[in-house]
């Protein structure tokens, strides 16, 4: 690698990057950014690693080292959180997380010397609220969501709490999980050192991760610290109270994170507010309901509203009235919090909201979406083993047949095109048997 240039090592990194599913599109902005987290020749390290899990061993072979310095060099990406690192039975094993939310994230989930910190946040600042090609690639790329929203449990009334799925409960999520970390709100931290400092001044400590991701950034650079259940919950009461938003992972088993956010300093927000009505992420399965009779025009549901999606309207009589679009709302519960009147209540939505099983699962119907599943599959280094090859092509079992056919068409795969075929002649034996009883 030593006849690399500098340019070189980070344009690989670049496309390594875009390798996966989510990427982010070049720019002399993310060339800075990533001379900022990587030197050069972590740059060129990292850019030679599997986008998928993989072994100390895999890293040494990839490398052309021993395990022994594989290892060290392995610890210190950790270390620098560009790298995660996680326990499968007894068994460890390493992953590049992609942009958001990761390493973009991690960055400055905690503050730190060793890089400088406001120069980073400003370069964030040019290339997601300036530049916004990341951000549009990021949230609106695919029709599946990368976050989904989830909605404030205080407000349901009890009938509509009996309808709540767990996967749609933040606290279920928090009780689920067998580590949770507890970091700074990456977003705010930013639009701080950027100048643009929370117009709320919601609280910077209320950002959860789960499960390996919690257990790595904590034990490699303290960009998160474990934290009880107990203090989970009390995080999203802080958060409650501050009228924030949760936008965790759009899947329904074990998500990695749940963000607390706010309308002027979360980028999934600023988007849905800008970009509107287009949505960034997945509404929840509820949208609020305004009591005419109720409603005393007082305007601190619109006010409240972290993506403007209640307006106050004069009505015949000249008495201003809370009026919703519901095509922008989240369905996050905010308004209804907040009306002290009890003139919004929490219904289901007509419409079913789909949420994907797993992070698997999230991956393969986005790489479907974006037309790269013949990268997630194919790429020796994401898929080098023949388990990881079968969760995917299980994933894609489980989807639609217009999913499966958009799946088929890019692989041009014999294999695949007789997996599904078989899976058809099942499904037609199982009816034959049907009608026969």
């Amino acid at each position: 690698m030593g006849h690399l240039t500098s340019r070189d090592a980070y344009r690989n990194l670049s496309d390594r990057i875009n390798w996966f599913t989510q990427g982010a599109p070049e720019s002399e902005t993310l060339y800075k950014i990533l001379q900022v987290l990587y030197t050069e020749k972590e740059a060129k390290w990292v850019a030679l690693l599997p986008v998928r899990p993989f072994t100390l061993k895999k890293a040494a072979r990839v490398w052309g080292t021993t395990e022994a310095k594989a290892e060290k060099l392995l610890d210190h990406l950790c270390n620098k959180a560009l790298l995660v690192d996680s326990w499968h039975n007894g068994k460890r094993k390493f992953v590049m997380p992609p942009p958001m939310a990761g390493f973009i994230e991690f960055a400055l989930m905690r503050t730190r010397g060793d890089i400088d910190q406001k120069y980073l946040a400003e370069l964030y600042y040019q290339y997601m609220n300036v530049e916004e090609d990341f951000i549009k690639d990021l949230f609106y790329a695919t029709e599946t969501k990368l976050g989904r929203v989830f909605v404030q449990e205080p407000v349901l009334l009890n009938d509509k709490a009996n309808h709540i799925l767990d996967y749609e409960r933040a606290t279920h999520i928090v009780r689920e999980a067998e580590y949770i970390g507890l970091g700074l709100c990456y977003c705010r931290h930013k639009m701080f050192h950027a100048g643009h400092p929370c117009e709320i001044d919601a609280p910077w400590d209320v950002c959860l991760t789960f499960d390996n991701v919690a257990r790595s950034l904590a034990e490699h650079g303290d960009y998160a610290r474990l934290i009880s259940k107990e203090e989970a919950l009390d995080a999203l009461e802080r958060s409650y109270a501050s009228n924030l938003v949760q936008i965790g992972e759009n899947v329904r088993e074990h998500p990695s994170f749940i963000c607390n956010c706010c309308g002027c300093c979360c980028e999934a927000l600023q988007a849905a507010r800008h970009f509107s009505p287009m949505q960034p992420v997945a509404t929840t399965g509820f949208i609020p309901e305004f009591s005419e009779e109720k409603c005393v025009g007082c305007g601190k549901c619109a006010r409240v509203c972290p993506v403007l999606a209640v307006s106050m309207k004069e009505g015949e009589n000249g008495k201003k009235k809370a009026v919703l679009d519901p095509d922008i709302c989240l369905g996050c519960g905010v308004c209804a919090r907040n009306c002290s009147v009890k003139a919004i209540t929490m219904k289901r939505r007509i419409q079913q909201v789909i949420t994907p099983v797993n992070s698997t699962h999230r991956f393969v119907l986005q790489a479907i979406e974006k037309g790269t599943l013949a990268n997630l599959i194919f790429d020796n280094q994401a898929f080098a083993n023949h388990r990881a090859l079968a969760a995917a092509l299980s994933a894609i079992l489980e989807l639609s047949p217009v999913k499966q056919a958009l799946a088929s068409k890019q692989l041009k795969s014999v294999y695949l095109d007789r997996l599904l075929s078989m899976q058809e002649e099942r499904k037609q034996k199982k009816r034959d048997a049907q009608r026969i009883k």
